[in-house]
């Protein structure tokens, strides 16, 4: 996934990202690069969005 393919407000669970996330660490084999350190930063961002979100709802 490239980060200009990420949408501001996704739709998608924490979960979900949380495995993008996993699976980027894992293809990477620990060691990111330039384009993929973008890419784990912004799905940081999406997942604490998922989950800030997720504590909204429940309130």
């Amino acid at each position: 996934m490239s980060p200009d393919s990420m949408t501001p407000g996704s739709v998608r669970s924490a979960a979900e990202v949380n495995e993008q996330i996993r699976a980027l660490w894992l293809r990477a084999g620990g060691s990111l690069s330039v384009q993929e350190r973008t890419e784990y930063e912004l799905l940081v961002i999406e997942w604490a969005e998922a989950i800030r979100d997720g504590i909204i709802e429940a309130a």
